[in-house]
């Protein structure tokens, strides 16, 4: 399965609507047109000053046709935001005037246009730092109900039918926690499981990973982490096929899966792999990438009560098309 194009064609079927914050950048407005001219979206929104994306998009001759602008600085949604924003952190000692600045800020507009319903999805992070689109995130939009944390995912495309769901599998976390509690552990397995659903549209088979298979390790705080958090997670989605703590051969390979924990639920069929913190998620994913030359898309954030998603800062125009149609994807489920 191509995984790109498969989600721009459920994206094009879906029609949803997507705000792109960073308005005055150049991928960004490329990607835009982009999304655009395939029909990806109901409607693509920019925000900046009109005038400023207007002058990029004329030097570098992208069409602005069909793109909405808008400009923080003078929306009508201005007020209205900005009491929504000082409702939501008045506790934190918010004022209302401190809310009407704050709220003109692009990543706080733009996820509080989620919010609010004005778009269905939010993609930034080519001129943001990971942990302010994070925090945009957080403040405005907040967990998915009987959800604490944000995390993050990776599709992996291991061009091998052999593992997951026709090659594809999904990593997490690999971005965003570094050394997750049992109880973010859980909300990690439940939002990959998730993520699984969404965008291989196959029912999730979960490992949850460790240096040790069913207590091989000992005692150790981080293999008793694990412990407990499958546990919880078996609490949170008892219907979710998911088998834990195991190492990497045993989630994978059957006949290994056989000696260290016979009787696994997951023997051969796991799709969803949970990390232990984010190191090993980290260097798990890129030694896959590199390695047995599978293709990583990613990371994409999880657990939020409506979807967006984070760029790194090189990335291309087309990553954020690619980025742009999952996200879009995540919205219409």
């Amino acid at each position: 399965m191509n995984f790109v194009a498969e989600m721009k064609k459920k994206a094009a079927a879906l029609q949803k609507r997507l705000v792109l914050p960073e308005g005055t950048e150049e991928r960004t407005i490329t990607a835009a047109a982009q999304i655009v001219a395939e029909k990806l979206a109901k409607e693509v929104i920019l925000l900046g000053k009109p005038a400023e994306i207007k002058a990029v998009a004329t030097a570098k001759g992208i069409p602005l046709d069909g793109i909405t602008l808008i400009d923080p600085e003078t929306s009508e949604w201005n007020k209205e935001f900005a009491e929504e924003y000082y409702e939501l952190r008045k506790k934190k000692g918010m004022t209302p005037e401190q809310a009407a600045q704050d709220i003109k800020h692009f990543l706080r507009f733009g996820a509080m246009m989620v919010r609010k319903g004005k778009a269905d999805s939010m993609v930034a992070g080519a001129l943001s730092a990971t942990a302010d689109v994070l925090r945009a995130g957080l403040t405005i939009i907040g967990t998915a109900p009987g959800m604490k944390t944000a995390s993050s995912c990776f599709v992996m495309d291991t061009h091998n039918s052999k593992w997951g769901t026709d090659g594809l599998m999904i990593f997490s976390d690999c971005a965003v926690i570094p050394v997750p509690t049992a109880e973010q552990l859980a909300d990690i397995a439940v939002s990959a499981a998730d993520s699984c659903r969404k965008m291989l549209n196959a029912e999730p088979v979960v490992a949850m990973l460790s240096f040790s298979t069913k207590g091989s390790g000992g005692n150790n705080d981080n293999v008793l982490r694990v412990q407990e958090g499958v546990k919880l997670a078996k609490e949170k989605a008892p219907d979710l096929l998911l088998d834990g703590e195991l190492q990497a051969d045993a989630a994978l390979v059957p006949s290994v899966t056989e000696k260290k924990a016979p009787g696994s639920p997951v023997t051969g069929k796991v799709n969803t792999l949970v990390f232990p913190d984010l190191g090993a998620g980290n260097i798990g994913y890129k030694l896959v990438q590199r390695l047995a030359g599978a293709d990583a898309f990613g990371p994409f954030l999880q657990g939020f009560a409506k979807p967006i998603s984070d760029l790194s800062r090189g990335c291309s125009a087309e990553d954020i098309v690619a980025t742009a149609a999952v996200t879009l994807v995540q919205a219409g489920n």
